[in-house]
């Protein structure tokens, strides 16, 4: 379905993250689609664990780009773009969100973890390490947020893994080639079309402080400008949002 990097798959790998951050040390540009039908030690943003079960997709696109650090973050959204159309062929239309930065929320509980590890190479250019987690045939239950699957929406069974990525590595090209061609506007045009919370109450926890306003919407960089109730904005690069007024911890 659609043209894409090549895609290597493997029964089982400690992570796709890092198998490809060992290929990139070594020299490798990509760009390539690493997948693994089991990880033993997969792991999401500020270390936290993520299980990959049996029938559930982990996948890494090792790449390179010429953007400057900054600019190279922005890959997150267009991740998260690739994974919620993939939600929706699968599911439907409507059923999944986007909550800031990259969460994909499949009727308010989450699908999808994205990891984006990067490094230099000795030309200056930098190696990324798209890594992409989906919660297909089964979700977790030991987790801080509430999680969901695919199965839990589907009458059919969900797509087997390797299936599920030839979607998702398509709709990853589409958009990174609009983001190659047209910088961040394009995908933040995508990205606000599948929002949640644009609008609503928001609580933004920081690591030291916990601020409260309206979300607006996405500063051409990504960050999330939000309206505090003393009318100032103020720009969230960093943290974990909450949407729905004080007592949001849970959604």
């Amino acid at each position: 379905m659609g043209s894409h990097p090549p895609v290597e798959a493997h029964e089982e790998l400690d992570s796709t993250n890092a198998e490809a951050w060992r290929r990139a040390e070594t020299g490798e540009t990509g760009p390539l689609w690493i997948m693994a039908r089991r990880q033993t030690a997969g792991h999401g943003r500020r270390g936290r664990p993520w299980t990959t079960s049996s029938g559930n997709l982990a996948a890494t696109l090792l790449m390179t780009t010429a953007k400057p650090p900054v600019e190279a973050a922005q890959l997150s959204f267009v991740a998260a773009l690739a994974a919620a159309e993939l939600a929706q062929t699968c599911i439907g239309p409507g059923a999944a969100r986007l909550k800031w930065p990259n969460d994909v929320m499949i009727y308010g509980r989450k699908a999808v973890g994205i990891l984006i590890e990067s490094g230099t190479r000795p030309d200056g250019t930098i190696w990324l390490a798209v890594g992409i987690g989906v919660n297909l045939a089964e979700a977790p239950t030991n987790v801080e947020r509430p999680a969901t699957s695919f199965a839990e929406h589907m009458a059919a069974p969900p797509p087997a893994p390797l299936d599920a990525l030839e979607i998702l590595a398509a709709r990853f090209e589409h958009w990174r080639a609009q983001w190659e061609a047209g910088g961040f506007a394009p995908i933040a045009e995508g990205w606000t079309r599948l929002a949640q919370g644009l609008g609503e109450p928001c609580e933004a926890r920081l690591p030291n402080q916990t601020f409260r306003g309206v979300a607006e919407g996405l500063e051409l960089d990504g960050a999330l400008r939000l309206r505090l109730d003393d009318g100032s904005v103020m720009r969230i690069t960093a943290g974990d949002v909450f949407f729905g007024g004080p007592d949001a911890a849970g959604h």
